[in-house]
């Protein structure tokens, strides 16, 4: 968590490049080290971001897109310093992949709130935070002291707009308490559900990308909890069916990466039964049942998804790897019943 020093101590991050020095002529007195955070802290031209100078904002590189919103989720790399410090009291640079955390609840420090909300994807940005905007009068013992001006680095990775998707669920959850909660999901409009389950969506394949298969099969099965409202038309029904299957389909993928091939053929066959000349379910289905060494029902699904997509390279290897398994398994089972019947035929001579 942002906010409270929660990474402090743990830190070994790299010194700041700062400015070269002017020479030192001889008897003078050497002119006093400035700090990389001195240097920025004094700058003009930075961003004043609240407006009474206590978020100052440094642009390293531009990023593209909209802006963070409020209450988003966000994936960033962030490394803070203190004034006389050259290494970071607190960093999160040295993870792989950093999860995402969301606005408010993960990252309470004001000044970085303020901050993130003027960023784009894959910007980098320097700000400085007054006190009133970091750790306050009191600080964070024994690490940050009373008053502290600090300075974080800051890039951001990817973020999503969760906001809508959170309340909903946060509002389900209450509502739980008192109601059946599918009663409750058809209260609400149709379009607002659909756009949960796809943020919901977007959270499994973000978690799917950075290879979190767990996270990413529960974020899959929220979106797929809210979607078995009963449609009030055939059009309403199109669509629901149209997000359930892309679910569907990601589930059955994660349960394969989960090495759970019964639970990916269970849920490819659920996404057959929307549609039913669907290849990728039907891939999905071959794939699992392969796993399982289920071989006639795996070339039964993959057969059919040649028949839709003949020339799909993925199928194909399927194919050949199919048929490589199924020729491995018939020979293991001849030199199997070879030595069964060895000790009958050596006792009958």
């Amino acid at each position: 968590m942002v906010g409270g020093g929660g990474a402090a101590g743990e830190a070994r991050g790299r010194a700041w490049a700062g400015p070269e020095g002017r020479p030192h002529l001889a008897g003078q007195a050497p002119a006093p080290a400035v700090s990389p955070f001195q240097c920025l802290a004094r700058a003009r031209g930075l961003r004043d971001l609240s407006g009474d100078g206590g978020v100052r904002k440094e642009e390293l590189r531009p990023g593209a897109g909209p802006a963070v919103p409020p209450a988003a989720s966000v994936a960033v790399k962030y490394s803070g310093y203190l004034e006389h410090w050259d290494e970071p009291f607190c960093t999160n640079c040295y993870s792989k992949s950093p999860g995402l955390m969301k606005l408010g609840k993960d990252i309470t420090l004001g000044g970085l709130e303020i901050g993130l909300l003027t960023m784009k994807k894959g910007e980098v940005a320097r700000f400085v935070f007054m006190p009133d905007y970091a750790y306050g009068q009191q600080g964070c013992p024994p690490l940050i002291p009373p008053n502290a001006t600090v300075m974080f680095e800051v890039e951001v990775l990817d973020f999503l707009d969760s906001d809508e998707s959170d309340t909903f669920f946060d509002l389900t959850a209450l509502k739980f308490r008192y109601f059946f909660i599918q009663e409750q999901q058809d209260t609400f409009p149709l379009q607002k559900v659909l756009k949960v389950a796809d943020t919901e969506r977007e959270f499994g394949n973000y978690l799917y990308r950075k290879q979190h298969f767990e996270g990413a099969k529960d974020r899959y099965k929220r979106a797929f909890s809210i979607l078995g409202r009963s449609p009030s038309s055939e059009a309403e029904q199109c669509q629901i069916d149209a997000s359930k299957l892309l679910v569907l389909l990601n589930l059955s993928l994660t349960y394969l990466k989960l090495e759970r091939p019964a639970q990916a053929l269970a849920y490819g066959e659920k996404a057959l039964e929307i549609d039913q000349r669907n290849a990728k379910a039907l891939f999905r289905c071959g794939q699992a049942c392969l796993c399982m060494t289920e071989y006639e029902k795996a070339r039964d699904f993959l057969v059919r998804a040649q028949h839709i997509q003949p020339f799909n390279h993925d199928i194909n290897n399927e194919l050949k790897k199919l048929a490589s398994c199924y020729k491995d398994y018939m020979e293991k089972e001849k030199e199997m019943c070879c030595r069964m019947f060895a000790p009958l035929n050596s006792s009958s001579g």
